[in-house]
């Protein structure tokens, strides 16, 4: 299993939507900056959001196990083997990422509890 390079490419935010449906005030995402960056493996990174996570877990699993060599769906979705991008399941103010396969090997860097 490798690692997987996840990059926050850009925060956004659905302007007329957040108008009409945000609370007062709501801007682009807090917890993230663009040009941030997080390593992924068998757990969600440190600092990364849940949301992002529960949008993305799919795509940096398959990375890890060897998705990078080919393209995702056939190759009508992305051109660069290796690369996906997704966002955060925030409909006002999604967030941007860049998912890489890297040939860094994944570490356990905890202690499986084996009951």
């Amino acid at each position: 299993m490798k690692r997987v390079k996840i990059t926050v490419l850009r925060k956004t935010l659905v302007e007329d939507l957040a108008k009409e449906y945000g609370a007062e005030g709501l801007g682009r995402c807090p917890m993230l900056k663009e040009g941030q960056v997080f390593y992924a493996d068998y757990a969600k990174p440190e600092g990364l959001c849940d949301e992002a996570w529960k949008a993305m877990y799919q795509y940096v699993f398959a990375l890890a196990h060897g998705a990078g060599g080919g393209l995702f769906y056939y190759g009508d979705w992305i051109r660069k083997p290796g690369v996906a991008i997704c966002s955060c399941n925030d409909g006002l103010r999604p967030v941007i990422f860049k998912l890489e396969a890297t040939d860094e090997e994944a570490v356990i860097d905890y202690t499986p509890v084996n009951e």
